[in-house]
């Protein structure tokens, strides 16, 4: 018996070492992964059913009590029997491919076992491989629930139940009764405990190199998300020089690759590594590659020199991928991938590349979509504050005139300024926010203006933070407030009548607040205003409605308008900004 033990290991030990070969080659983990697929377990059936014919022909022939040295065994005597690891491969197939993978590779193993012999008396290897063939694609499955193959313990003990059916059989069927029980009391040790230590490494080895991959995988999609998280903000800005050179720097750290360069459909816009000296930005494109992506839009790989198309005879740049990078389905650019070593280049770095590609492409049309939602945004706050001019304008024309019946100097006056008013407002209309200061030489002009029409009706007192007034807000946002506490506050009420105007900072915010004595807002009324056009006999609510939309727009949900009516009478509108000063903007 020990004899045959030393020699089953020899067997097992070549088992192994094949399947360490194969678990590591790339095409065999692939079918593994796909193994539900229809011809990957056509695969499967053909690689276990050849390890199974391998180990018909490895076995050991066993004649009565003595082992019978040999080779290879392509042929045996009626009376003779063989020790190997055929049940090792059958079990793995199904532990590894499922029922219908064991039950064929079962069936391929049980047919070459029975024609190694003469005669008939070999014809139960048939059915016996094929039960081990199902009964281990069973367990393979329930094992394999929690993860994708099963625990190399627990499948080799799996191993060792397939052997022990395999050593009934054996004994029922092998000559007689006493004859079997010879055999098996032979065989039976080395063969389970072997076969299932085998099963075992087996299944050791090939989970260990899939948790080695899926590490890789994980540490690689952790890099590449971390990649695409720092180069998201550049690309957003478009394909620009500056911006590319960073992204450049970021790929070439994540990746390792010899060189990165970024053009767009012409110029090279970065390029970051070796061959620095001759691929520089602003260049034309000067490889024959990138030439050849930008024409067809498809991924290019070159792993020789001469496919690289340098012009330059010194360039250590021996193996590129070039991917395109597309926007709104045209390619607006590449991203190369260069490496001096091309043995470097390989199908994970094709695959990484590929995805990255992707990933750049959308975070491009990304940038050009916010560009275009942040153009469409302005066109919009400019529409609104044009709709805010003619209305001041108006009311200022209507003043003026009035007075020139009574004071026409005063109105020659109040015209200049209104002139002026004009004339910086102008100046200042392609802006979509301006220093608070310049929005007060607005309210200035317009408070003189009204108080000129409305002698003494109305009283408005400014407190002002100094700090504030170098702070950016939407033009007219504060004009809009005081003219509408004078239009709707008092009613008709000539006297009292009194406005307080505060502008500070608190909590890094920019408070502007205009509170009035007036007659106060319904609830009702205080829920509608700034939320679309009104009917009211002394207002449509356009103004209000103009200045949320503009502030929603600038700032989202850090800007807000809050209207509230106090207690004591009157209303306080509340406008909350970020601070922005020049320098942050």
């Amino acid at each position: 018996m020990i004899d045959l033990f030393i020699m089953m290991m020899e067997r097992v030990g070549l088992i192994i070492l094949l399947a360490y070969l194969l678990v590591n080659v790339t095409y065999f983990k692939k079918l593994l992964y796909e193994r539900e697929l229809f011809q990957s377990k056509v695969k499967l059936i053909l690689f276990f059913g050849v390890f199974a014919i391998i180990s018909n022909l490895t076995g050991i022939e066993i004649s009565g009590d003595k082992i019978i040295l040999s080779n290879v065994l392509t042929h045996i005597s009626n009376e003779a029997a063989i020790a190997n690891t055929r049940t090792l491969a059958i079990s793995v197939s199904g532990l590894v491919g499922g029922p219908v993978v064991g039950t064929v590779v079962g069936l391929i193993a049980g047919v070459h076992r029975a024609f190694q012999g003469t005669g008939t008396t070999g014809l139960f290897y048939i059915p016996s491989s094929i039960i081990i063939g199902i009964l281990s694609g069973y367990f393979g499955g329930l094992l394999s629930k929690q993860q994708l193959f099963p625990n190399p313990l627990k499948s080799g003990l799996v191993s060792a139940l397939m052997e022990l059916i395999q050593m009934i059989f054996v004994l029922l069927f092998t000559g007689s009764l006493a004859e079997g029980v010879e055999l098996v009391k032979l065989i039976s040790v080395p063969m389970i405990l072997l076969n299932s230590v085998g099963t075992f490494i087996f299944m050791s080895i090939l989970n260990s190199t899939i948790n080695q991959v899926e590490e890789a995988k994980a540490i690689q999609t952790h890099d590449v998300l971390e990649l695409a998280a720092k180069t998201l903000p550049y690309f957003r800005e478009g394909l620009k020089p500056d911006t590319s050179r960073s992204v450049a720097k970021i790929i070439q750290h994540y990746t390792k690759v010899s060189a990165v360069s970024i053009t767009d459909k012409h110029k090279i816009l970065a390029h970051v590594g070796a061959g620095s000296d001759h691929h520089i930005p602003e260049k034309d494109v000067i490889t024959e590659l990138s030439k050849e992506v930008l024409h067809s839009g498809e991924m290019a790989v070159a792993y020789h020199k001469e496919e690289v198309g340098c012009t330059e005879e010194s360039c250590p740049l021996s193996a590129a991928i070039v991917i395109p990078l597309r926007s709104q389905g045209n390619v607006a650019g590449t991203l190369k991938l260069y490496f001096t070593d091309s043995r470097h280049l390989t199908e994970l770095m094709k695959s990484l590349a590929e995805g990255l590609g992707t990933i750049f492409s959308s975070q491009i049309e990304l940038g050009e979509a916010e560009e275009q939602t942040q153009l469409l945004k302005d066109a919009e706050i400019k529409s609104l504050q044009s709709q805010v001019n003619p209305h001041f304008f108006f009311n200022a024309i209507n003043t003026i005139s009035a007075l020139m019946r009574r004071d026409s100097e005063k109105a020659r006056e109040l015209l200049l300024q209104l002139s002026q008013y004009f004339r910086s407002n102008l100046i200042g209309a392609a802006e979509t926010l301006i220093p608070l200061e310049q929005e007060l030489a607005q309210v200035d002009a317009y408070l003189n203006l009204e108080q000129t029409r409305f002698p003494d009706k109305y009283q408005v007192r400014f407190q002002i933070e100094e700090e504030t007034r170098q702070m950016k807000i939407p033009p007219f946002s504060l004009q809009i407030l005081i003219e509408n506490a004078i239009k709707h506050a008092f009613d008709k009420r000539r006297n009292d009548n009194q406005i307080k105007v505060t502008i500070r900072t608190r909590d890094n915010r920019l408070e502007i607040e205009v509170v009035d004595n007036g007659t106060g807002i319904t609830d009702e009324r205080i829920l509608q205003i700034g939320q679309g056009v009104l009917t009211s006999e002394v207002g449509s609510g356009t103004a209000l409605y103009n200045l949320v939309r503009r502030i929603n727009n600038l700032f989202g949900e850090e800007g807000s308008l809050t209207i509230s009516s106090l207690s004591e009478g009157g209303s306080r509108f509340l406008i909350q900004l970020p601070v922005m000063r020049e320098e942050t903007l």
